[in-house]
């Protein structure tokens, strides 16, 4: 069987506004956001994930953030003529405020995605629910599943298969798992998850982003995250023009998505950090979230690798 037809039954959802925006503070301009919708609608991606959905009230805010970071409804209808790509926006856990959310027939948006920790199963599928009798598509994805011991696992995947949830996520949030981590991640989740349907989201630290997305596609995962460019939080996710380019379904066409990358991508990339980076190997190595890797490019010491290194194998020597 050809890679082509195993994939076959996938979607594509891009990421670049919401998991790009934690790069650059969602500063992207409406023509940059417009122009993104427009290639990935030619290009045949089923889901555009504009921004986050959380309430500003329940969020601790300087002002500085871009519109993509919450998100509003009129703000929306405004700048986006709709087609046949999908909006998609995240919510976390405690900080979305439900009256934020009105009913799909009032919305732009179609998916509405909550990201949750293990431990905050039961909220999230209580989010979910309230979501999907408002008329959107749910998932939940539970962040971190490098760090959740398996019966916290197993507990959380029973409760998500007595909901309503459409989609259950796994997600390698510190982009420490490779293809066989997913392999047995996918057929823990479709033993226990009985009529749901899955998604994966990657990142890069370790250079596998793209393999791990492609191995639980051929699984039969449904929903693959991605971003264009791979523009994402720290080593970034698996690029959409690679999926456009691999899966190649008909209704795939790279070129709209190549287009955007020559007309934006390429001058964001030269202003903001994104993508493989030594620290970024290393937090994904040992397991850990990238906010120390992201720190040190921030310092002075940005390229002194193997300071980083030894700070993080061994603190205990070097910060003597």
């Amino acid at each position: 069987m050809s890679v082509q037809s195993k994939t076959s039954h996938c979607k594509i959802v891009d990421c670049t506004v919401r998991d790009g925006g934690l790069v650059n503070n969602w500063d992207f301009s409406v023509e940059f956001v417009q122009d993104l919708y427009e290639s990935l609608n030619a290009a045949g991606v089923e889901y555009m994930e504009i921004g986050y959905k959380n309430s500003p009230k329940l969020l601790k805010s300087e002002g500085k953030e871009g519109p993509w970071r919450f998100l509003d409804d009129s703000f929306l209808r405004d700048v986006i003529q709709k087609k046949n790509t999908k909006l998609s926006a995240l919510v976390d856990v405690g900080r979305v405020d439900e009256a934020d959310v009105l009913p799909r027939g009032e919305s732009m948006l179609d998916l509405i995605r909550v990201a949750t920790y293990a431990r905050d199963t039961a909220k999230a599928i209580e989010l979910g629910t309230l979501f999907h009798e408002r008329g959107y598509e749910t998932t939940i994805n539970i962040m971190a599943l490098s760090n959740v011991m398996d019966n916290e696992l197993n507990e959380s995947l029973a409760m998500i298969n007595d909901s309503p949830i459409d989609y259950v996520y796994i997600v390698d949030s510190f982009g420490s798992l490779d293809p066989d981590d997913f392999r047995y991640l996918v057929e823990k989740f479709g033993r226990a998850l009985k009529g749901k349907r899955l998604g994966v989201h990657t990142h890069n630290n370790m250079q596998l982003a793209f393999a791990n997305t492609m191995a639980a596609a051929q699984l039969g995962v449904e929903l693959l995250d991605a971003s264009v460019y791979g523009m994402g939080r720290a080593a970034g996710n698996t690029p959409t023009e690679l999926l456009l380019a691999k899966i190649t379904r008909p209704e795939y066409d790279l070129r709209p998505v190549l287009g955007m990358i020559e007309k934006h991508m390429i001058k964001l990339r030269e202003k903001e950090e994104w993508g493989y980076l030594i620290p970024d190997m290393i937090t994904g190595m040992l397991d850990e979230h990238p906010r120390s890797a992201m720190g040190w490019r921030a310092s002075e010491k940005r390229n002194n690798f193997v300071d980083f290194y030894d700070k993080m194998t061994t603190p205990e020597v070097y910060n003597k």
